[in-house]
């Protein structure tokens, strides 16, 4: 291992994950991988996918800050501007999960027609 570009990678891992599209009934199946500098005898297979698992957690949480809320085309970029916005992001992604709500998108273009209704989701009103 020690040609890799990698120095301190221990195991390699591959992961196929299938998809299923319910509209079309398609399958697809993905591969991707990852490398970690945890030796075998310290991570087994369920330890990897459960950090795998969480990885993606936080990531899918950045999907929805940045594609609902679009918080990358943000041009707050001074003092403490940004760091605000994204607690006021997080804050309404808790909330409306707090709710009970699943689809984010739907929610915040639901919301947006209706400024009381974020009121009432706090109980507010």
């Amino acid at each position: 291992m020690n040609n890799l570009l990698f120095p301190h990678a221990r195991q390699a891992i591959q992961l196929k994950r299938r998809r299923l599209n319910r509209r079309t009934r398609k399958t697809t199946i993905k591969t991707i991988y990852a490398i970690t500098s945890l030796p075998a005898d310290q991570a087994t297979l369920t330890q990897l996918a459960t950090l795998i698992r969480g990885h993606w957690i936080i990531e899918a949480l950045h999907h929805i800050r940045d594609v609902p809320l679009a918080e990358d085309a943000s041009q707050l970029r001074t003092s403490n501007a940004p760091r605000a916005m994204a607690t006021w992001r997080n804050l309404t992604i808790g909330a409306l999960r707090l709710v009970g709500v699943h689809g984010i998108a739907a929610a915040l273009r639901r919301n947006t027609r209706y400024p009381q209704r974020p009121l009432a989701f706090l109980g507010l009103t």
